[in-house]
């Protein structure tokens, strides 16, 4: 006991900020900087798209459309959340108040941090449809499939905050502060250099991974489909990212609505929530009044096509011997028929004989049947009898067309 209360004083009250921020590759021409950031935003890309491909594959989307939309999606949402970084947080790049003082080279140097979820989601959703398109899928679909690995990607992307020393939160005396180093440009000017900060990048990341289990489970649970689940992760997330992003104390657009100021990603937050959580209601009150199929319209693989082609084609078969039996039937119905009560049991078989006979061979029955009935019958038999055998060599003939 006393050894686990000495190993506990003796870990640190807080959480450092790394002194290593990234690597330089030596290349003929000068060296290439490799940023953690920007490693971090890749392992998060790469975790992501592993467990969407693991749940896209379950929905027997075509092989390889992941990839075909991933190749849209992805420059499109990088783009997206750097525009609305600079849209939300505009001094360092045309200067306070639109004086023109800022950077405008400093735009495109995503290394140095800076990507907003928002304008990542947004413009993501927009390369994703045009993925979708092209490879024949339903984009809802695609959301619902790739919502919990979006959420895993964010979880680990956020740990490149924790190597650039950035958005952090306000100051703090818990145990898990996080330290900056007091010569960062990002340190708050005119606080002590030992001051803790809040660790919102950890904050957010575990916030993450706990949704990423929960839609998991929930999805495991209701089979979540028409866009659902997609906006079951903008409610979670965006609950969570109300109290992270009001803990922030970096620099960021302040809007005041209902006589209430504050940072310009809370009120989208809270606007994006309640969209969400309406849409879902909307979404699950309707029902399911379309097919759970990941295809869209008329772009269905051929191996289904065919599969459905297969019983009309077995009908079509079927329909001569339909045909057949019921031809059989008619024939038989109409000897019966043309059956006369007062012949006698020899007639009846002879004509039995000669319905069922070939057409080569239907006169030797009519004549055996007439010489039988000539000595037995009285003169109004014989008119019977001439009647039926009349009648016999016409009924030969279909029974021998129905074959």
């Amino acid at each position: 006991m006393q050894s686990l209360l000495h190993v506990a004083a003796m870990a640190p009250m807080s959480i450092p900020s790394p002194s290593w921020s990234g690597f330089d590759i030596p290349l003929p021409w000068g060296t290439l900087r490799i940023h953690a950031y920007a490693l971090c935003i890749l392992l998060g890309i790469i975790l992501g798209l592993w467990l969407t491909a693991v749940r896209w594959k379950r929905r027997g989307t075509p092989e390889g459309s992941l990839w075909d939309i991933a190749i849209w999606a992805i420059p499109f949402g990088i783009v997206g959340g750097r525009l609305y970084h600079v849209i939300s947080s505009p001094d360092a790049y045309f200067g306070p108040g639109f004086n023109g003082t800022g950077d405008l080279s400093l735009i495109p140097q995503i290394w140095r941090g800076g990507l907003g979820i928002w304008g990542a989601v947004v413009l993501g959703v927009v390369g994703a449809w045009l993925g979708c398109r092209r490879s024949g899928v339903k984009l809802t679909a695609f959301l619902d499939a790739a919502a919990p690995g979006l959420l895993l990607a964010q979880a680990i992307g956020r740990w490149g905050n924790w190597f650039n020393q950035e958005l952090f939160g306000g100051p703090t005396t818990l145990p898990w502060g996080l330290q900056i180093d007091p010569n960062s440009p990002n340190f708050p000017a005119g606080m002590p250099s030992d001051t803790l900060f809040h660790p919102t990048f950890l904050y957010e990341s575990l916030w993450n991974i706990v949704g990423v289990v929960v839609l998991l489970v929930l999805d495991r649970r209701f089979h979540f489909r028409r866009g659902r689940l997609f906006w079951l992760y903008a409610i979670y997330y965006t609950l969570g990212r109300v109290w992270i992003e009001a803990l922030r104390i970096d620099d960021a657009e302040q809007i005041n609505l209902f006589g209430i100021t504050t940072r310009l990603n809370v009120w989208t937050s809270i606007f994006v929530f309640v969209a969400a959580l309406i849409i879902f209601i909307a979404l699950s009150l309707r029902g399911r009044p379309e097919p759970d199929t990941a295809y869209l319209p008329g772009r269905e693989p051929s191996a289904v096509t065919t599969g459905e082609d297969e019983p009309a084609a077995n009908s079509n078969a079927d329909e001569p011997t339909a045909a057949t039996e019921t031809d059989s039937t008619i024939v038989t119905d109409a000897k019966a028929h043309d059956t006369d009560g007062s012949v006698s049991d020899t007639g009846a078989h002879g004509n039995l004989r000669n319905n069922q006979s070939d057409l080569g061979h239907t006169a030797e029955p009519t004549e055996t049947a007439e010489e039988s009935h000539a000595g037995v019958t009285s003169d109004s038999g014989s008119a019977s009898t001439e009647t039926t055998a009349s009648s016999a060599p016409g009924s030969g003939p279909e029974a021998g067309s129905t074959k």
